[in-house]
């Protein structure tokens, strides 16, 4: 008899509010990580994170932005370094900014477990200026993208804000206290040009303790989709709350530097 965990083990919490994911089903196979025990003053459902040092990040296909070109909601699906899936992603994000915004739009992802239990939440505010949304120059503050990052049980955990740097995108990361607690930086656009996987290193007062690193999955999947791979490692014994904080970095990065605009204007014109 097989052994593979279908279905995420452990009794269904009652307590917690859920998210609707009728979009996403989980492929034939998929093994679920095995239900940790509740951890005391840690955020529900981010038990999961406890004793990882690294998440990895699959967006995944969309069939209408292959062959219509059309910008859909981004999904993902979050799994350990053994394979065992912990978390589905989902973009909520309104269908006029995505077609006209494309990378720039707002959003707020939605980070579930298989019992549908909403346990981290990542918002980011559309940045406009006078041309409309493709914001604006980040050495002036105001125009600097970031995300907070929250969950339903314990609220606001941290945000990630961009940072000026000559020919970077580098960002910062602060705890709930609005205390910089992590730095992330990019490679240089020379370098993002490449065919090679991307690593934006987080360090802590100068040393590198972790990195994000955009996997290079091949020339049809980059250029042909939007389906990216990120592999987040950090120290096995960083505070949950963090872990999150940095997986919310991650999809800021996914969005400011990896997604790719569309040319929706077809589609506008019938909107209008």
């Amino acid at each position: 008899m097989s052994n593979i965990i279908t279905v995420q083990p452990g009794v269904n919490p009652s307590n917690g509010p859920t998210y609707p994911i009728p979009m996403v089903q989980a492929a034939p196979g998929t093994v679920w990580m095995p239900l940790p025990p509740t951890i005391h003053q840690c955020p529900q459902g981010l038990e999961y994170l406890n004793h990882l040092d690294q998440v990895q990040i699959y967006q995944l296909k969309d069939l209408l932005e292959i062959v219509l070109d059309w910008e859909t909601r981004n999904k993902y699906v979050m799994k350990n370094a053994n394979g065992e899936q912990c978390y589905y992603a989902l973009e909520e994000s309104g269908c006029c900014e995505r077609l006209m915004c494309g990378p720039q739009r707002g959003f707020t992802m939605h980070i579930v477990d298989n019992f549908k239990r909403e346990v981290l939440t990542i918002k980011r505010v559309m940045m406009m200026n006078q041309n409309g949304c493709f914001g604006c120059c980040a050495c002036i503050e105001c125009c600097q993208h970031e995300c907070s990052i929250e969950t339903p049980s314990m609220g606001l955990l941290g945000t990630v804000r961009q940072t000026f740097a000559c020919m970077k995108t580098n960002f910062e990361v602060l705890d709930a206290q609005n205390q910089v607690i992590f730095e992330i930086e990019a490679p240089d656009c020379c370098t993002l040009m490449g065919c090679q996987d991307q690593l934006f290193e987080i360090k802590s007062n100068g040393v590198v303790i972790g990195a994000i690193t955009k996997k290079w999955t091949g020339m049809c999947r980059e250029f042909l989709t939007d389906a990216d791979t990120f592999f987040v490692n950090f120290p096995k014994d960083l505070d949950v709350k963090l872990k999150g904080v940095l997986i919310g970095a991650t999809f800021l990065i996914d969005f400011m530097v990896f997604e790719k605009p569309k040319d929706n204007s077809g589609w506008l014109s019938l909107l209008v």
